[in-house]
């Protein structure tokens, strides 16, 4: 995945409107499995058990913070993480993996992103989500645990989200907002012109974006092969003779929602390499929606298309309820470092 800077997109004279922005919260490591004797969250420290003992956010990133562009060497192998990168705490599938479980309508796979397993950065053994999961779970409060649980319950990589040359931050926060409201994991930033960028609306997110999967791409063409790979076909927000209106969409297919630019609209390179354009109908004088309130729509009218929008497997549920569990607090990964790093000396006393 090429990361870098950030813009989005909206159907410029054609049919999208704004929503607000929010703040985020800054993520940790990834990680892998190994095995080795179990701990009880007992054998954590009582630091490390104290860092966990609130739900309250830690950092005050912001949209614009975590799409900061990134240097070229940043993409080099072994380069820092970026922001982005770091809200992702689970080891994740690689684009080239074939997509698991059986295929749906159309012949189409539904993608999912993690792997069963948690590799500590500063060593220690692997985890998998179950052992996260019961680590972290004495350390949230039960309400908050069960609007985790309600949230992660709703989730789907079925439809996502791609936003492409967004130049306003306002924008950017709102579809995030919309995106996550609705259940729709997976959303994608296309970085285009990034010379003029707007600061107002600086909270309309209201923190979305700590709990999706955001990942920024450099080209309509990187993304799109990508998303392609995963087994998603590319439908872009057009107004044109040959756009099919999403209340006749086939919304039981993987599908990626493109929007684009506030003012250009879709760039040509994505509406070339698209599978389908799409549209929503308007009834008034106007002929276009803002970028946000489009997402919005356009969103919204796939999950309620396909009735029942959570559709994660069991396993699937379990390893991204441990990826929300370490998303909750930064300081959960002192707790589960420390526990990974214990598991480790004890297999190795056993040996």
């Amino acid at each position: 995945m090429a990361t870098r800077t950030l813009s989005v997109s909206s159907l410029a004279s054609t049919a999208f409107a704004t929503f607000p922005r929010p703040r985020c919260t800054p993520p940790s490591p990834p990680l892998l499995r190994l095995f080795g004797p179990r701990l009880h969250a007992s054998h954590l420290s009582t630091s490390a058990a104290a860092a966990a003992a609130t739900d309250d956010e830690d950092g005050v990133d912001t949209v614009e913070q975590l799409l900061i562009p990134r240097p070229p060497s940043a993409s080099a192998p072994g380069a820092p993480r970026g922001r982005i990168d770091r809200l992702m705490k689970l080891q994740r599938r690689a684009d080239d993996d074939a997509v698991p479980g059986p295929a749906g309508p159309g012949g189409r796979r539904r993608w999912f992103p993690y792997l069963d397993a948690f590799r500590p950065a500063a060593g220690g053994a692997e985890l998998s989500s179950r052992e996260v999961v019961e680590v972290l779970e004495p350390h949230i409060l039960e309400p908050r645990r069960d609007r985790i649980r309600r949230a992660v319950d709703n989730r789907s990589y079925a439809v996502c989200l791609v936003v492409e040359g967004l130049s306003d931050f306002g924008n950017v926060s709102a579809a995030f907002r919309s995106a996550d409201a609705l259940g729709v994991q997976s959303v994608h930033v296309i970085s285009c012109d990034s010379s003029k960028r707007y600061r107002d609306n600086r909270h309309v997110s209201m923190g979305a974006e700590k709990w999706l999967d955001i990942e920024i791409w450099n080209s309509p063409a990187e993304c799109f092969s990508a998303l392609k790979k995963r087994g998603y076909r590319i439908a872009t927000t057009c107004l044109g003779t040959d756009s099919v209106c999403v209340y006749d969409m086939d919304w039981s297919q993987p599908t990626a929602i493109v929007v684009g630019n506030e003012l250009r609209g879709i760039s040509e390179d994505a509406l070339e390499l698209s599978d389908l354009h799409c549209s929503v109908p308007m009834k008034g004088m106007v002929d276009s929606f803002n970028v946000s309130v489009a997402s919005g729509i356009l969103l919204h009218h796939a999950v309620c298309d396909r009735g029942r929008h959570g559709d994660l497997l069991p396993e699937e549920n379990q390893i991204l309820l441990a990826e929300f569990y370490m998303r909750r607090r930064e300081s959960t990964a002192t707790i589960v470092h420390e526990y990974a790093k214990r598991k480790a000396e004890n297999f190795m006393a056993r040996l």
